[in-house]
């Protein structure tokens, strides 16, 4: 487990959120561990889920489908397309859940270097209405971001040793 903090903004009444968290690792590290699908399945999603990545071409106009299940067998699928990839500073991409078809997120993640080769990333969400932004967060999606970026943190950990 780590120490450090995954801020969750969601100003009410937007539909907008943002997550920030701080690595110690640098920016070029972070952003590999966001577009390398053999990086990507080793964090992505919460602990005690399994990933079945379908697709992943990490560049602009490139799409993405990943499912995960639980020791029940439900599975939980997500896809989307790369509208932008710029190395080391941003991805734009959709984020769909093929639970609620239409229901469209934009999301913006900047990759920021801080001093002492550690970095910051910044994930801005924009959903369809209020509504959207809303349900997300009541479907438990904190604990899946937190519990995302803190095995994000171990894998950096474990890779830059």
């Amino acid at each position: 487990m780590t120490d450090k903090p995954v801020t969750i903004t969601a100003p009410p009444g937007t539909p907008f959120t943002e997550i920030v968290r701080e690595f110690d690792a640098p920016v070029a590290a972070l952003y590999r561990a966001y577009v390398d699908p053999a990086l990507v399945v080793q964090w992505q999603g919460p602990r005690g889920l399994s990933m079945d990545l379908k697709e992943y071409d990490a560049r602009t106009g490139g799409t993405w489908a990943y499912t995960h299940s639980d020791p029940e067998g439900n599975a939980y699928g997500f896809h989307g397309v790369f509208h932008s990839v710029v190395p080391d500073q941003a991805i734009v991409q959709t984020f769909e859940f093929d639970g609620a078809p239409g229901h469209v997120c934009l999301e913006s993640i900047r990759f920021e270097d801080l001093a002492g080769r550690r970095a910051r990333v910044v994930t801005h969400s924009v959903f369809q209405s209020v509504a959207d932004r809303d349900a997300m967060l009541q479907s438990g999606m904190e604990t899946g971001v937190v519990d995302s970026m803190n095995r994000l943190d171990e894998l950096l950990a474990a890779e830059g040793k």
